[in-house]
């Protein structure tokens, strides 16, 4: 396996471009949210970089004076990686590389490495590794720019070449091993979700560190690590739960984010199965983040490609004890900053029919709210799905009986 990079708070640089796509308003929380990717990573950002540039320099990525500005500021500060907020081509990565003689990595690689550090099951380090070679694959040429001879033609023919072609076959029968190992283990957890009878499946969904371990923990009475750190759950964790002497399979979920890379969607399939399986989605969102109606969005789009946004989905904000309204000025255009927690929740009652609740997990505010809605949405769906005499459903008053 690729070994995972403990960090010792390396100094870092970002860097992130405003371009069509993006303004700088939005380029700034990306690379906020970048930095929290580095912190939770072992860095320690000491400068952000940022270029207006509508076409990406092909070779690299950013234009030439700004590089130049980047090398020598890294130069002066003892700085020892630079982080791009957007994924480069391994030609882009080599030549940046090779003119600031420093690590370079891009928001895919960086979410690599965290997940490598976070993965615990076997399944979840299978997982990472093979989404690790299948990013590594095409950028082993610029692995070996140590040696000179590796670009091959007239007086450059030499080992070099032969000991990348040995590395791509190294690394593509190592995808192939790890792609045949997690078919198995598919296989098996196939069987062990079938293996589950006949219980309600519940499975907590949103963007990353928005308190879904935290709401599994309450709810199931279990110790599902959670941590204020983007991606403290990489690995699936499944708990019966009972409220109100209705049990159902409650299931906590790897985070999502945006610019999420596809190889890791793809590795990351297995895992998704059990959004998939789910009767009930609960949607987790931090509504003290600025951007949480982006964070619903991006959790939305990757629902609609894995098959699963048609599912019962209740919209669940969580972190209202840290929600802070912008206070309005006269001179002010008024936006969303500037709503109470009273008006959000109005909006979304209305954009969701209903479907939602405003709770702060961390100190149990509205808490026997949500087990009451979760209660009625699981008897509901159970009904539905094996009828049953309405006395075997006691009506949900009191936590006394959970």
């Amino acid at each position: 396996m690729i070994e995972s990079k403990k960090s010792n708070f390396e100094r870092s640089v970002l860097v992130g471009v405003v371009n069509n796509s993006q303004n700088e308003e939005k380029l700034n929380e990306f690379l906020e949210e970048l930095e929290f990717l580095s912190v939770t990573a072992g860095g320690k950002v000491i400068r952000k970089f940022k270029q207006k540039i509508n076409t990406p320099n092909p070779k690299t990525f950013i234009g030439k004076g700004k590089i130049e500005e980047i090398q020598e500021y890294i130069k002066k500060n003892d700085v020892s990686i630079v982080i791009f907020d957007d994924e480069l081509s391994p030609t882009q990565q080599a030549n940046i590389e090779k003119f600031l003689k420093c690590k370079i990595l891009d928001r895919t690689a960086l979410i690599l490495d965290i997940f490598a550090q976070r993965a615990k099951t076997s399944y979840a380090k299978t997982q990472v590794e093979l989404a690790q070679y299948e990013y590594l694959l095409p950028r082993l040429k610029g692995l070996w720019t140590h040696l000179e001879r590796q670009k091959g033609g007239i007086g450059m023919r030499g080992p070099g070449e032969t000991e990348i072609e040995t590395d791509r076959r190294i690394v593509r029968d190592k995808i192939s091993l790890l792609k045949k190992k997690i078919s198995i283990i598919d296989k098996q957890m196939k069987v062990q979700r079938g293996n589950r009878g006949s219980l309600v499946r519940v499975a907590l969904v949103g963007y990353t560190n928005v308190g879904k371990s935290t709401i599994m923990n309450l709810l199931s009475k279990s110790k599902v690590f959670a941590e204020d750190k983007l991606f403290a759950t990489l690995d699936t964790t499944v708990r019966k739960v009972v409220i109100n002497t209705l049990p159902f399979l409650l299931t906590d979920t790897v985070g999502f984010i945006r610019k999420l890379p596809t190889q890791l969607i793809e590795s990351f399939k297995s895992t998704l199965e059990e959004v998939k399986d789910a009767d009930i989605l609960l949607h987790i969102v931090d509504i003290s983040h600025p951007s949480f109606e982006d964070h619903i969005i991006s959790v939305d789009k990757i629902l609609s490609e894995i098959n699963s946004h048609n599912k019962f989905n209740l919209m669940i904000f969580n972190k209202i004890d840290n929600y802070k309204q912008v206070d309005f000025n006269d001179s002010d255009s008024k936006n969303n900053s500037h709503y109470s927690l009273m008006q959000w929740r109005n909006t979304w009652m209305n954009k969701t029919n209903g479907k939602a609740l405003f709770i702060s997990a961390k100190n149990k505010i509205n808490f026997d709210n949500l087990r009451k809605e979760i209660y009625e949405i699981v008897k509901n769906v159970d009904m539905s799905h094996y009828p049953k005499n309405d006395y075997l459903y006691p009506e949900y008053f009191s936590t006394d009986f959970i």
